[in-house]
């Protein structure tokens, strides 16, 4: 006899994975290009999540990378990539680390190549996003979230 599929069992696929928003600007070229002096590199990641419908969500990691030498922006890059992933009868408590860890994990090595591919073809050596602890970073923003709700709480009381 062959088993039957249950309606119940868990559910996980990517649906899609898409660069949703890219851009690149050089707003002091040509000038800053003939610069000697190395330029500062800051990079801030972010993670969104989205309900498209039931058992439906739209994951999505962003980067922008602004490179400057002394005050003066050489390139600012901002990179939005996303996928869209049917996450159905899971434990509502798994359902925050399939989407804040689980999800980015799989979109990220995307938006790095897209990074490293536009910044090259701008005109400048690839900029390679490093690896990135999704798991920390969701443990961190859920502490951060802990704290504001303990002082909503204490402001309350």
């Amino acid at each position: 006899m062959a088993d039957t599929p249950n309606e119940n069992n868990p559910v996980f696929q990517i649906q899609r994975v898409y660069l949703k928003d890219l851009s690149l600007e050089q707003p002091n070229s040509p000038a800053i290009l003939l610069e000697q002096d190395q330029p500062s590199v800051d990079i801030q990641l972010s993670v969104d999540t989205q309900v498209v419908a039931e058992g439906i969500f739209e994951v999505s990691v962003t980067a922008n990378v602004h490179t400057k030498i002394k005050d003066k922006t050489v390139f600012l890059v901002e990179a939005k990539q996303a996928g869209i992933f049917e996450v159905r009868h899971v434990p509502e408590d798994q359902m925050g680390p399939i989407l804040g860890v689980a999800c980015p994990q799989i979109i990220y090595p995307y938006l790095r190549g897209n990074v490293a591919d536009v910044v090259q073809r701008g005109g400048f050596p690839p900029v390679h996003l490093a690896e990135i602890n999704f798991q920390a970073m969701y443990e961190q923003q859920k502490a951060q979230e802990a704290t504001l709700q303990s002082a909503n709480n204490a402001t309350l009381n």
